[in-house]
């Protein structure tokens, strides 16, 4: 009996403890699956808040490039456009200046040039025994002098040549006048024709003076080929005997 009975407690023990067991794991069981859910909604909140916002951010930062990206082509086209526009300038600017340069450097050699060849040109004049060189201002101021005496007498010469021609074409017309006014008519006719010559031969001589002057030879007497005298040049440029050989023409 005290083993039945014992046997009988021992066996509700186990019983007892299976079905705590069995308590225990369905408790574990419901709570493993509330996890298991708490969890999924939390990933489904977190999918849910999450996701949203990152598809909007993932789509308003390619806007932003993009947005950033064309004003940044479009400057540099604009860039490259004014660059291009600048460039034509800028090389046309450098080959003025170039020719400017290299003219002005011309024009200075030339002047250089010129200002050697007077002066090279006024020392090979010939000149007296006790008279210093020419110098190029004074040779220049004697071609100067010679140049306003040829356009005078060019100028004196035209006129003398019109009224000339005047006094001719008057003459014929007159045939009833007396003997008075052809007379004056004759007159003036001679005086004209003689004032006409002697523009004609000065400006012969001028125009000789000034091509002596070019070719080297001023300042030589054409007679004897002694030198004419400096001091005489300057005060008669056209002279072309010294002042021997014209007095001796004078007094024949």
């Amino acid at each position: 009996m005290a083993r039945a009975t014992t046997r009988k407690a021992t066996q509700t023990t186990k019983s007892a403890k299976a079905s705590k067991a069995a308590s225990t794991s369905t408790s574990s069981t419901s709570r493993t699956s509330k996890t298991a859910s708490g969890s999924s909604r939390s990933a489904a909140k977190k999918s849910g808040s999450t996701r949203p916002g990152t598809a909007a951010k993932k789509s308003a930062a390619p806007s932003k490039k993009a947005s950033t990206r064309k004003p940044t082509a479009t400057s540099k086209r604009a860039t490259v456009t004014k660059a291009e526009q600048k460039a034509p300038a800028k090389k046309a600017a450098k080959k003025t200046g170039a020719k400017a340069a290299a003219s002005a450097k011309t024009t200075t050699k030339a002047a250089a040039t010129a200002r050697t060849r007077a002066s090279t040109a006024a020392k090979k004049l010939a000149v007296k025994s006790d008279e210093k060189p020419w110098t190029v201002k004074e040779l220049a101021e004697v071609r100067g002098e010679l140049t306003s005496e040829r356009e005078r007498l060019r100028a004196e010469l035209n006129m003398a040549e019109v009224e000339l021609h005047d006094l001719m074409r008057d003459a014929g017309d007159g045939a009833g006048n007396d003997q008075a006014d052809v007379g004056s008519a004759s007159f003036e006719r001679d005086h004209e024709m003689s004032l006409a010559n002697n523009a004609r031969l000065m400006l012969a001589q001028t125009e000789h003076a000034l091509a002596r002057i070019d070719d080297g030879s001023y300042g030589i007497c054409e007679r004897c080929g002694q030198p004419v005298g400096k001091m005489r040049l300057m005060a008669f440029p056209r002279a072309t005997l010294c002042l021997s050989c014209k007095q001796r023409e004078e007094r024949r």
